[in-house]
């Protein structure tokens, strides 16, 4: 045996010993932090499955209460819609415009309008939802609704690259016509029968407004 293999040997033998002194000192403290990791990623596991069950539960009640919609039964769903949308997460806010949306189709035009002007106003969602808020409930109050506080709502939904600028450029122009407005229903409605970026079906409509606004 080389002089080297005798002290490579004696040095493991003194590494292993001063393991088993640390192990000896601080067993308790590394498992307790090795339980402690388990419980923790089995904590984290466990919320996971739960969250996948909210959203599966969550799913069904929305797909039911859909399904009641569809069937004629406009109370149940909207009680289900209503339950949903103060649950919250994205079926919760699904729900919100739901239940809106099922309002107006039954004539209760002011709950409609209420509704999404709560949706509006909830700061956690995205902007591109509370304004489609706003939009929606310009559309179902615009006959009741003061011209000239629709058309200040509509606003900031003009701006280029907002993606309801064309329904709000042609609800702009309908309450400008509310307020006899003419002109400027037609500048308007030129704006929106030039923009490229216009649905087709919006773009030929506000087209048909400004020839007849234009004699």
């Amino acid at each position: 045996m080389f002089v080297s293999d005798i002290f490579r040997e004696i040095e493991e033998e003194l590494r292993r010993d001063n393991l088993l002194k640390l192990w000896a000192r601080y067993r308790w403290h590394i498992i307790g932090v090795v339980v402690f990791a388990l419980l923790i990623a089995g904590g984290i596991v466990a919320w996971r499955d739960y969250q996948v069950s909210q959203r599966r539960a969550e799913a069904a009640r929305y797909a039911a209460a859909q399904s009641l919609a569809r069937t004629g039964k406009e109370d149940d769903a909207a009680k289900l819609f209503a339950a949903l949308a103060q649950g919250g997460g994205g079926y919760g806010v699904l729900a919100a415009f739901e239940r809106a949306e099922l309002m107006a189709r039954t004539g209760d035009r002011k709950g409609a309008v209420d509704t999404y002007d709560k949706i509006a106003a909830s700061a956690e969602l995205d902007r591109e939802l509370r304004d489609l808020a706003t939009l929606l409930a310009v559309m179902h109050g615009v006959a009741e609704q003061d011209s000239k506080a629709a058309i200040d709502r509509l606003q900031p939904l003009l701006a280029q690259g907002n993606p309801w600028r064309a329904s709000a450029l042609d609800l702009t122009a309908a309450a400008k016509l509310k307020m006899d407005d003419r002109n400027g229903a037609l500048e308007v409605y030129k704006q929106l029968a030039d923009d490229t970026s216009a649905p087709q079906q919006l773009r030929a409509r506000a087209a048909e407004m400004t020839a007849a606004l234009a004699h």
